[in-house]
């Protein structure tokens, strides 16, 4: 089954949710895909988007990611088709915290219309 999200995941130009990834593999449960998913973001092989449709999305992780604050980078999210995109390119800046804060994620969305929709 991991090979199989796994090869589904590398397929994809925009993040997934789990749903999405559920109904691309009808033979599969959804408990069995959230566990592999799971394990594949523990293992830092994918990371989680939140892009405000309270369905979080899945996304391949770069090679050279470790999932640490200089690999963060924003997300593009299409208010038309609904589709999510990483902005691998454009790294979110780093921010002086106050004394003692640490931070353990961020996440920049912006929002708009996607190349496709813009037509």
């Amino acid at each position: 089954m991991r090979i199989i999200v796994l090869q589904y995941l590398m397929e994809q130009i925009k993040a997934v949710s789990l749903r999405s990834t559920e109904d691309a593999m009808e033979m599969s449960d959804k408990s069995t895909i959230y566990r592999t998913l799971k394990t594949f973001e523990k293992n830092k092989l994918v990371h989680t988007i939140d892009d405000g449709t309270k369905q979080l999305k899945y996304a391949l992780c770069l090679e050279s990611c470790k999932c640490e604050a200089i690999d963060l980078h924003y997300h593009f999210h299409c208010s038309s088709c609904q589709s999510t995109y990483c902005l691998t390119n454009h790294n979110i800046p780093k921010i002086d915290l106050p004394k003692n804060f640490q931070m353990h994620q961020a996440n920049m969305v912006i929002k708009g219309l996607c190349a496709e929709c813009h037509k």
